[in-house]
């Protein structure tokens, strides 16, 4: 790596907090936001679906979708996020990440409209149809988590690196508690056009033909905040680091660094000097091996717990009675009360944890708050599973809703946000974007465990005993945790190792040069520290790369 190389590096790493940071997490974030939305508002609609769909003529009970119909439409759109990871992730490290950014946007808003037309009127053809664009929608959404959050490390000085990142996934959190709004505006304006008699009362009345509209409104407006931002994102100039380490146009990234930081930072395009392995080589596996296995595992089983807590949390609120049976509610009353259940959870547990994270995480540090929420999510998933029946009395129904919140506030302030962040600053530029996918898309591997085996499993042996095996993947989660580096406070370089090829390059220059070097770095530091000043700051790099 060439000496000049890390001038522009530097700038980036201890630039203020400026403007252009808030830019770019509103601009990401909102990424999240319509991940998240269209992610978990299938959740909002699925009983509605088997309504509509599935109902049997003389049923005591409401219809449901099938089993296989059920893991399907909850499952697929994760089928569709794993390679979506996979392959703009390792497409965001060979085309860029700008280039690239905008294609998974279009692709979010096209198949979150297309959803919601999906073709006919029978079962088996507005079903086949709503799990194709759902799974080209995971697609668009798995391409936005190893993109946005590398543009974020990359962009983000290091003192408070962690807490860009975190907020934008942070966004994730008013993602699902805007589905949950929506959806409560949504049925309240149907109820009130449209009042239909409870399921025992009418069975067929019950599901008012226009109900049909509701889930497909629902499905639709996640394309609405997705292509507010598509304009802003294709604005965004390329990351510094990409442009210098993959890219190797050291001079372009200074170029497009000065303008984002207003600051006047001079460079000589040199080539770029650096150690060269590939991907899975013997030296990535000597250097990031255990890293990748921490990444991958730990977001695993995150997110078995994690995603079967969301998916299903509707059937857990209906077996301790907090939304009523379904047949003594018609069919838009049932998505108003599984949407208020939902908003409820986001705002007093999900939200707050999202901002916990980013206000502690870079003074805490990531595994601290990784290791803490996986240790209290296993406590209260046992506390809620041991003694399940006590839970399940009317006067103790509250105490079970604080519980099951504080496991969701713990997940969120705790591993559904580290597992995100940390692998965007671990791994060297040229990889980084590729490891996040593949991390992201073992999490997303685990998402599939909840969403198919969880729905299979429930069934078979209880909420009770589910709740303990949820207590166990916790658990494993606590111990591969240990597996993850530090990255609080350090420069991507150093995460990463490239700093590493760099000080060889030093070390080849003489002695007394390099002393010269070290003194004036030191320098530069101290005077950033002490007074902030950019135009010391600016003389003394174009000393530092110019004048030897």
């Amino acid at each position: 790596m060439a000496s000049d190389q890390l001038q522009v590096l530097n700038a980036l790493d201890v630039a203020k907090t400026q403007w252009y940071h808030f830019t770019a997490i509103i601009i990401a974030g909102m990424g999240f936001f319509t991940d998240a939305y269209d992610l978990f508002c299938i959740s909002l609609v699925t009983k509605l679906l088997g309504r509509i769909y599935y109902h049997v003529e003389g049923s005591p009970k409401p219809g449901t979708l099938p089993p296989n119909v059920a893991a399907a439409v909850n499952g697929v759109a994760f089928c569709g996020t794993i390679v979506g990871q996979l392959f703009f992730g390792w497409l965001g490290d060979k085309l860029g990440r700008k280039k690239v950014y905008g294609m998974t946007l279009m692709v979010m808003v096209t198949c979150s409209v297309a959803s919601g037309l999906s073709f006919g009127h029978e079962p088996k053809a507005v079903m086949s149809t709503l799990c194709f664009f759902r799974f080209w929608l995971g697609f668009g959404i798995g391409g936005d988590y190893p993109l946005s959050a590398t543009i974020m490390a990359e962009y983000a000085n290091k003192k408070t690196r962690g807490a860009f990142i975190a907020a934008v996934f942070a966004m994730q959190g008013f993602g699902i508690m805007a589905g949950g709004i929506f959806a409560i505006i949504i049925s309240s304006v149907f109820e009130a056009k449209f009042p239909a008699p409870a399921y025992a009362d009418d069975a067929l009345g019950s599901t008012v033909s226009q109900a049909d509209f509701v889930w497909r409104i629902v499905l639709m407006v996640g394309a609405i905040p997705a292509a507010m931002t598509y304009y802003s994102r294709s604005k965004m100039p390329e990351t510094a680091r990409y442009t210098a380490l993959v890219a190797k146009d050291v001079k372009q990234a200074a170029s497009d660094m000065s303008r984002v930081l207003q600051v006047q930072i001079e460079t000589e395009q040199q080539e770029v000097e650096s150690k060269e392995f590939s991907l899975f080589s013997k030296e990535f596996m000597r250097r990031h091996g255990l890293h990748l296995l921490g990444t991958t595992s730990t977001w695993f089983l995150l997110d078995i717990a994690f995603f079967s807590q969301n998916l299903f949390q509707k059937d857990i609120y209906s077996a301790i009675g907090w939304i009523p049976p379904a047949q003594t509610m018609n069919a838009i009353q049932e998505v108003f009360k599984i949407a208020c259940a939902q908003t409820i959870i986001a705002l007093c547990s999900a939200v707050p944890g999202y901002w916990f994270t980013v206000a502690f995480i870079d003074v805490i540090g990531r595994f601290t708050i990784q290791i803490m929420g996986f240790f209290f999510m296993m406590v209260f998933m046992f506390a809620l599973a041991i003694p399940y029946n006590h839970w399940t009395h009317k006067e103790n129904r509250i105490g079970f809703v604080i519980m099951y919140s504080l496991t969701f506030f713990f997940a969120n302030f705790g591993p559904n946000a580290t597992t995100f962040i940390v692998p965007a600053e671990i791994f060297p530029a040229r990889f980084g974007s590729t490891c996040h996918g593949i991390s992201a898309a073992s999490g997303k591997v685990g998402a599939i465990v909840g969403a198919f085996g969880f729905l299979y499993l429930s069934q078979r042996i209880g909420v009770r005993n589910s709740l303990i095996m949820l207590g166990v993947v916790n658990f494993l989660g606590f111990l591969f945790t240990f597996l993850v580096p530090e990255a609080k406070g350090k420069s991507l370089e150093e995460m990463s190792g490239e700093n590493e090829d760099n000080d060889n390059n030093i070390r080849t220059v003489p002695i007394q040069l390099k002393l010269l070097l070290l003194h004036v770095d030191s320098c530069r530091w101290a005077q950033h520290e002490v007074e902030g000043g950019d135009y010391y700051h600016r003389e003394i790099s174009v000393l530092r790369f110019s004048d030897f």
